[in-house]
């Protein structure tokens, strides 16, 4: 049961994803500030990837059998920095296709990725002692603040 809920949020969000990436016909604004935006965006998935190289990549919020913890890197300011760099890319393409059904997505895809997360630190939780530890010392998606 456990698998079904991982593989639900995967499909809800890259579901979400591919409809702000469709903005069907939707002329493009802001395309200097949404290019920043999706770069920094990519940057921050590049160094988490970095940082969870090789075997704890894993796009479903399950926990892989041979896992460990990674507080190195990115990790040590921001739990989550994989959603942290969707939400940001995805936000760019807010900022680029301005419209409602976009700007709904999105926050849809944040709703799912807040889901994901939560599951994933519960999972974390019951897996690893130390995780409480690293939950004091680091943010979920927003360094500082969240």
């Amino acid at each position: 049961m456990k698998r079904m809920k991982g593989y639900a949020l995967v499909f809800s969000q890259f579901l979400l994803i591919l409809i702000i990436l469709l903005p069907l016909g939707t002329p493009a604004e802001n395309v200097i500030l949404a290019s920043v935006v999706v770069v920094f965006g990519v940057a921050v998935g590049v160094l988490a990837l970095y940082e969870n190289r090789p075997n704890n990549f894993n796009i479903r919020p399950d926990i892989k059998e041979d896992a460990t913890l990674v507080r190195s890197g990115i990790y040590a300011h921001l739990r989550h920095p994989m959603y942290a760099s969707v939400l940001i890319v995805m936000f760019g393409f807010v900022l680029l296709y301005p419209v409602k059904f976009v700007f709904v997505s999105y926050l849809l895809l944040v709703v799912t990725l807040l889901l994901k997360l939560f599951y994933e630190e519960s999972l974390w939780k019951a897996e690893d002692s130390e995780y409480e530890e690293y939950m004091q010392q680091t943010k979920r998606l927003i360094p500082y603040i969240f």
